[in-house]
């Protein structure tokens, strides 16, 4: 396990002395834990850091080196609570690309307790939402946006300047830019298709491009929340 907000690791002691301990703890052969200290140090670029005692560490490299810790065995299960809280962006893309290779490569399943939306997007397969102690939805992330209807976003790039295209039948018109050059419309995937929406364009205009954007997570896990705390209606 690991608390962004609690250590494993011995405070006043060098980081590599953290390591030997805990690989005594798990009584590792002295080969497996070298190997095994050396793959996570090289990947958790920590090398400069052996030498430093815990205390000293900033506070990304003593999140690395807490996931490190508790990795060090090689667990079949990972629970990480608030990994990535108070970290810089670079420093969290860090950590999640090393947890995608970590999983990728070690068939580790990573269990996470986050407000962080960015973790629940790149590292989770399956969410589970609680709301008051009580189950709002659990299940595959790709299903999480139906669960309060939530839309898709097209946002196309036309030949020329375009009146708003807001009387589409398939989509909802959001808005344009540049005189109308771009364009942006949502979309319910549940009863319509992007093909569909964008064939309906092409008979207004010519598309040069366009991008789709799925629905913001944090906005589909705050609709849930809100939908819920509603009052029943009255009878």
């Amino acid at each position: 396990m690991v608390f962004g907000q609690r250590s494993q690791l011995w405070w006043d002691l060098p980081l590599a002395d953290s390591f030997e301990l805990l690989a005594a703890i798990h009584r590792l052969p002295a080969h497996r834990a070298a190997a095994r200290t050396a793959e996570l140090v090289e990947q958790l670029e920590m090398a400069d850091t052996l030498d430093t005692p815990v205390r000293q560490l900033s506070l990304g490299q003593r999140m690395r080196a807490e996931i490190a810790a508790a990795l060090l065995h090689s667990p079949e299960l990972l629970i990480l609570d608030e990994p990535t809280i108070g970290l810089d962006v670079v420093v969290k893309a860090r950590l999640r690309e090393f947890l995608i290779h970590e999983r990728a490569t070690h068939g580790t399943t990573l269990l996470l307790t986050t407000h962080d939306m960015g973790d629940v997007e790149r590292l989770c397969e399956r969410v589970l939402v609680v709301d008051h102690g009580r189950v709002a939805y659990y299940g595959a992330l790709t299903g999480l946006a139906a669960t309060v209807a939530a839309e898709r976003l097209l946002i196309v790039d036309l030949a020329e300047p375009t009146p708003d295209l807001s009387g589409l039948d398939s989509a909802r018109f959001v808005g344009s830019e540049a005189d109308g050059l771009r364009q942006s419309m949502s979309f319910d995937p549940a009863t319509t298709s992007a093909a569909t929406v964008l064939a309906e364009i092409a008979r207004h205009a010519e598309v040069r491009d366009l991008s789709i954007a799925e629905p913001d997570i944090e906005d589909v896990v705050r609709r849930i929340y809100q939908s819920r705390s509603r009052p029943p209606p009255a009878d």
